[in-house]
């Protein structure tokens, strides 16, 4: 394990010689989308600078314009939606200024302007690159487009980008698929395409939200450098207010539209005066410490015993012969008492979801035991007929990490909620219409929602139906698999205060599946840490957080950001070298 410096703090180490004129200014802009019953003023008299080897933050919830605020510069907007006022000027090193909102959207203007002056990051790199085509090909694409080279030069310019971005064998990797990439790979690869005709400008829409706290770490250490290597300006979009005050020079806080307060990083973060400003922040600050709770009681039996618990994925070879090339979990030991909330923390592909699934069996174990005591006796669970397994589920149930992805769009709350208890005890009728009206009462939601479909519900009120399905059946154990990772800050924070009020009322015990460490401190009783399929150092959520002794945990903890751009904790972090 070594310790590094961070050297690419924008706020920390000022970019020597770089003029911090505005690149780019925007002036009064609002954009309106031309809906059938009405206008949405999705954004409202927004104005900002971007100035050179500076980053702005663009910070605030789901639905309050950042995103839309970053595609107008580029004319990204969707068809029905109109930049109706203000001004958007690009200026350029020899004085010239540029009126990107004058450009109409398909013009060889803007086109010109997309990728070679300014570059953009999208916030899902799966879903914003082909499937079809390799890494290279796409990365090569925009040099052909906006660069005169041939196609070789433009193959072996891809190549040392991807070099750059700290991709390994990069000749390699750049003849790869998407889906051979990593989720940090595919960001990279996306910087890369964002940075191959070193744009003036880097626009980052959510870089790192899918990503565990070290990948994420590594990855603004890769964009702060190349930021002050070529003396960019940057527009980051993000609703983790622990990584604005790593990485931020100044701060705009976006509510309904408008920017609602916007200055130096440090003001904002310790001199904040508007009340929603505040209300994030406490939200944040609330998530790094933990939540008063009853201690769970570990006298008896616990709830679940797992022991030697392995899964591996592999082949067979030509003798028939079972041959594993990873090993997901390795010889797992752990125990649930009731009343509990243990914690599964660890980096993407450590385990952990394999883990949750397994106690489940919704992924078979390879081998070991998972016990489990909650109606007396102890009962196996990997040998459990089928009969007996279902009332199991009933007993251990699943929430999801996407409140987007896990309901189903054609199926109403009701009939979303009543599914299990459809399945599991055939309830129907009037009585099956006041058990989904109780449990949405329970989760904070008013019984009329029962009609609507998920797509007219937040993400956070997303969350709560998946949460009251889990609840249908009346459960002793719930596994959450990341169930607050896609929520905003504040959202999250209300989504855990109901977690923790329902497991109050109704003696719940939570496998808290998580990579973001200040949820786990502020939710769990106890930690465990895994790295490549083997639990490495187990110990209350306190012990872990701060005082870790496995060098391991120790490299997770420094790579979470803090919320105080006075101790930036990013700046100082430990790397792990297995």
């Amino acid at each position: 394990m070594t310790q590094h410096p961070n050297p690419l703090s924008p706020v920390a180490q000022p970019v020597p010689g770089v003029d911090l004129a505005p690149v780019l200014s925007v002036e009064g802009l609002s954009v309106d989308f031309h809906l059938r019953s009405h206008i949405l003023h999705a954004v409202r008299d927004v104005s900002f600078d971007l100035r050179r080897g500076r980053t702005l933050c663009l910070v605030g919830e789901s639905g309050s314009g950042k995103s839309v605020t970053a595609r107008a510069l580029l004319r990204l907007i969707d068809p029905q939606a109109r930049v109706s006022g203000g001004m958007i000027t690009l200026r350029g090193a020899d004085g010239e200024e540029l009126r990107l909102d004058r450009m109409p959207p398909n013009s060889r203007d803007i086109r010109a302007i997309r990728g070679r002056r300014i570059g953009l990051i999208f916030q899902e790199p799966m879903s914003s690159l082909s499937p079809v085509r390799t890494i290279g090909t796409q990365i090569a694409e925009a040099l052909l487009l906006h660069r005169t080279m041939t196609k070789a030069e433009a193959k072996a310019e891809t190549v040392n980008l991807l070099r750059q971005v700290e991709i390994a064998n990069p000749a390699q990797m750049a003849d790869r698929y998407t889906f051979e990439f990593s989720g940090g790979m595919r960001q990279r690869a996306m910087i890369a395409m964002a940075l191959a005709c070193d744009p003036d400008i880097l626009i980052a829409d959510e870089p790192t939200t899918a990503l565990d706290v070290t990948t994420q770490a590594e990855i603004m250490d890769l964009i702060a450098r190349l930021q002050r290597e070529r003396g960019m300006a940057m527009l980051m979009i993000t609703h983790d207010l622990g990584l604005v005050a790593e990485v931020a020079d100044a701060v705009a806080v976006m509510r309904w539209g408008r920017i609602v307060e916007q200055g130096p990083v440090e003001q904002i973060f310790h001199a904040p005066r508007h009340p929603y400003t505040q209300r994030l922040l406490d939200a944040t600050l609330k998530l790094d410490s933990a939540a008063k709770r009853p201690a769970p009681r570990t006298e008896g039996s616990p709830l679940l015993s797992i022991r030697g618990l392995c899964k591996g994925f592999g082949a067979t070879n030509w003798r028939g012969q079972q041959t594993y090339a990873i090993k997901a979990v390795d010889e797992v030991n752990l125990d649930l008492w009731p009343g509990e909330n243990l914690g599964i923390v660890g980096e993407s592909g450590s385990g952990k979801t394999t883990l949750g699934r397994m106690l489940l069996r919704i992924i078979e174990p390879s081998s070991g035991s998972i016990l489990w005591h909650g109606d007396g006796s102890p009962v196996e669970v990997t040998t459990m007929s089928r009969p007996d397994l279902s009332r199991y589920r009933s007993a251990v149930r699943l929430v999801f990490q996407d409140p987007y992805a896990s309901l189903n769009p054609r199926m109403t709350v009701k009939q979303v909620i009543a599914d299990p208890l459809v399945v599991a005890s055939g309830l129907k009728g009037a009585a099956l219409d006041e058990r989904v009206a109780e449990l949405l009462e329970l989760v904070g939601l008013d019984r009329s929602a029962m009609e609507r479909y998920p797509h007219a519900f937040s993400g956070g009120q997303r969350q709560r139906i998946g949460i009251a399905r889990a609840l249908a059946l009346n459960p002793r154990v719930i596994i959450a698999d990341e169930a607050t990772s896609a929520l905003d800050v504040s959202i999250r924070a209300q989504v855990l205060d109901l977690l923790l009020e329902l497991q109050q009322r109704l003696d719940l015990s939570f496998i808290f599946i998580a990579h973001d460490i200040s949820v786990v401190r502020y939710f769990c009783d106890r930690v465990a840490v895994m790295h490549r399929g083997r639990v490495v150092e187990t110990g209350t959520a306190e012990e872990i957080c701060t005082r870790p002794r496995e060098p391991y945990t120790q490299s997770l903890i420094s790579a979470v950001p803090n919320p105080d751009p006075r101790n930036r904790r990013m700046l100082h972090r430990t790397r792990f070298r297995a």
